[in-house]
């Protein structure tokens, strides 16, 4: 069942992310036309990033196909990590069009050039509207996928660029003041590179095989040393596989006069119930029962 539930969230999400490259297919022609016809940074700069966003739904749509297939006997865990390298890329390539974007306005600031502010404005609300579109039809996926949520962010900080661009163009309209182009260039890189953290920092956190955001380990390690029939929990690793996958790995001892097995269940219950951690590893291991008389005999 859960294998079937993950089946089902991939092709949804999968879904999502296809419809929102095709929006962004035409965003992204739009924009680099206005962008060459009405001399507009602000225009360039949201279509730059359309085009990253372009690149990271096809990589996020490609790491999910990788992330279907099958285990093998050197890939014990498939190839789900495709998904974490590909939010990582996302995210780097976010901070690369976000530099990019803010060095062409910087220098624009000192000489900025005519923009045709109706074309403008009019490409800026298409890309707007397509935007906002695509960002609620992804918003409405399975958001612990971390490669649905780098798309996601993708396109919502598009939504943000195309709102500057619709503010510069009317500013320019308003008052011809110049200046609103290349300001709501830098405004977009800054937008860019603030949307990339998240993207940067979970992937890396993942490949570290850190503790899964919300879990606290020692609190995980006292859950388990609660459960009846258990004495000691040691080398505990909790890690995260890929996004919604946690998988944990621990040594537990258990009292001399309990089954074994039965404490093992009784511990994994413990984990899916308490922490949603179905994918375990526990060595179990009886406490010797000379090792108990003896603390007995100390006492």
């Amino acid at each position: 069942m859960h294998h079937d539930h993950d089946h089902r969230r991939g092709d949804d999400n999968r879904r999502r992310m296809a419809v929102a490259l095709a929006v962004n297919l035409l965003l992204l022609v739009a924009g680099l036309g206005g962008a060459v016809a009405f001399g507009s940074l602000a225009l360039l700069a949201d279509a730059g990033h359309v085009l990253s966003d372009v690149a990271a739904i096809a990589l996020g749509l490609f790491a999910a196909a990788m992330a279907a297939r099958p285990t093998d006997a050197r890939r014990t865990f498939g190839f789900h990590r495709t998904e974490i390298l590909a939010a990582l890329v996302n995210g780097l390539l976010l901070v690369a069009i976000a530099v990019l974007v803010f060095v062409e306005a910087a220098s624009r600031l000192s000489d900025p050039p005519d923009v045709e502010g109706a074309g403008v404005l009019a490409l800026g609300l298409l890309g707007l509207a397509g935007n906002i579109a695509v960002t609620l039809i992804l918003a409405r996926g399975d958001r612990s996928d971390l490669n649905l949520e780098g798309v996601l962010r993708h396109s919502a900080a598009d939504a943000l660029g195309s709102l500057g661009v619709v503010a510069s163009a009317a500013i320019i309209l308003a008052t011809d003041w110049l200046y609103a182009d290349p300001i709501a260039g830098i405004m977009i890189a800054l937008l860019v590179l603030a949307g990339s953290w998240r993207l940067v920092r979970d992937p890396l956190n993942v490949l570290m095989e850190a503790a899964p955001r919300g879990i606290d380990v020692d609190e995980v390690g006292r859950a388990m040393v609660a459960v009846p029939g258990v004495r000691e929990v040691h080398d505990l690793h909790v890690w995260t596989v890929t996004s919604g996958f946690p998988a944990l790995a621990a040594h537990v001892r258990t009292e001399p006069s309990e089954d074994v097995d039965e404490v093992r269940r009784r511990v994994e219950r413990v984990l899916a119930q308490r922490f949603d951690i179905d994918h375990t590893t526990l060595q179990t291991m009886v406490e010797p029962l000379l090792k108990v008389e003896d603390r007995r005999r100390k006492r």
